[in-house]
This record gives structure tokens, C-alpha cells and sequence, in this order.
């Protein structure tokens, strides 16, 4: 089966100014994990609006055997689990891909 996650920085990271070392740390192990899962097959497609809004947000689309392993995978994620980011969790499915 195919999810998506929407992940969407807490509010206090609007503002590039409140960004700390740990904030940027875990959004590296964020980025991290998701390429290892890339590479091991299970992430389809990873990525992030440009624009630095309250209105930006991120996907992840991953398959995942069930409803309860998806939701446990996004909840794993280093930026859900630390508290940086917030994370909705979807059933999916790619109808096109390059």
C-alpha cells in the first residue's frame, strides 16, 4: 500500500531567526533517514515547497503494508518524533511517475 505524510514546521520555525543547532541537526537526521529509505525502496518520492511561509510544507509518499506500520513510520521520522514538525498521515496511491 502507498501513504503520504504532509509535515508542516511548528510555528516557531516561520522565522529563520529561531532556528537552533539541535532544530538543524534534526532535520538532517530527518533528511538521513528518509534517504536510507529511498535507497532500501520504501520511500517513492521526498520533498518540500520552496517558499518559507506558514503555508510551506512537505510530502513523503512511502509504501508501507498497512495503516498501523505508515502511521508508525511517520511518527519515527526524526522531525515528527523531536517535535519540529508536525505530520498527517494519508492513503495513497501514484497514479503517474516520470
Amino acid at each position: 500500500m502507498e501513504f503520504i505524510y504532509v509535515l508542516k514546521l511548528v510555528p516557531r520555525l516561520h522565522k529563520e531567526e529561531n532556528w537552533t543547532t539541535a532544530d538543524e541537526d534534526i532535520v538532517q537526521h530527518h533528511f538521513q533517514r528518509l534517504k536510507g529509505f529511498k535507497e532500501a525502496g520504501v520511500v517513492i518520492l521526498a520533498g518540500r515547497t520552496l517558499n518559507e511561509e506558514e503555508n510551506a510544507f512537505g510530502i513523503v509518499i512511502f509504501e508501507a503494508e498497512d495503516t498501523e506500520k505508515a502511521e508508525a513510520f511517520m511518527k519515527e521520522d526524526p522531525a515528527v518524533k523531536e517535535g519540529i514538525m508536525t505530520a498527517e498521515l494519508f492513503p495513497y496511491r501514484v497514479a503517474l511517475s516520470r
